[in-house]
């Protein structure tokens, strides 16, 4: 018993670490549950600490059925919503945390999806207004030119290329 205590304290003393600048926020909500005095609830907080790590490596929960996908500053947001909230008994479920965290889920998701939408237009105005530089007679060879040339004389006709070329 008291083995199994002691692995459970070094597990959760390795962790801890894991957390990085939010650990403090994964403490304050670990201890909503109830776990004071530590003796005791070792394994308990252990197992807590197990599902947050998981939380944050994956960056991924799951909640009725349905799987939600979020950042590690999304979930510090959602904790620090928890943390700072009264409840009158101690947690005994995740769903609250979940509950919050879906909502900056579903904001996060959508501001990604209006980032990527404004990347990819700045891409195609991009490729539409092509940086001239690039396609430039100082970048290209004289065969290339030259290739060019007989490929525009053939497609458009000679009269208006040998207007282009002088």
């Amino acid at each position: 018993m008291e083995i199994q205590q002691d692995k459970d304290i070094v597990a959760v003393i390795s962790m801890s670490a894991g957390f990085g600048k939010h650990a403090n926020l994964v403490w304050a909500y670990v201890e909503l549950f109830g776990v004071t005095p530590m003796r005791g609830k070792t394994k308990k907080i252990r197992v807590l600490l197990e599902e947050m790590k998981g939380l944050f490596d994956s960056q991924v929960f799951r909640y009725q059925k349905r799987k939600y996908g979020i950042t590690q500053a999304g979930i510090a947001e959602a904790l620090n919503i928890v943390v700072h909230r009264h409840f009158e008994t101690h947690l005994d479920s995740h769903n609250y945390l979940k509950k919050i965290m879906i909502g900056i889920s579903e904001r996060e998701g959508r501001e990604s999806g209006k980032q990527a939408e404004k990347d990819l237009r700045k891409k195609e105005n991009g490729l539409r207004t092509a940086d001239p530089s690039l396609e430039s007679e100082e970048n290209l060879s004289p065969e290339q030119i030259a290739d060019n040339m007989r490929r525009l004389k053939a497609v458009v006709g000679s009269g208006i290329v040998k207007g282009m070329a002088d």
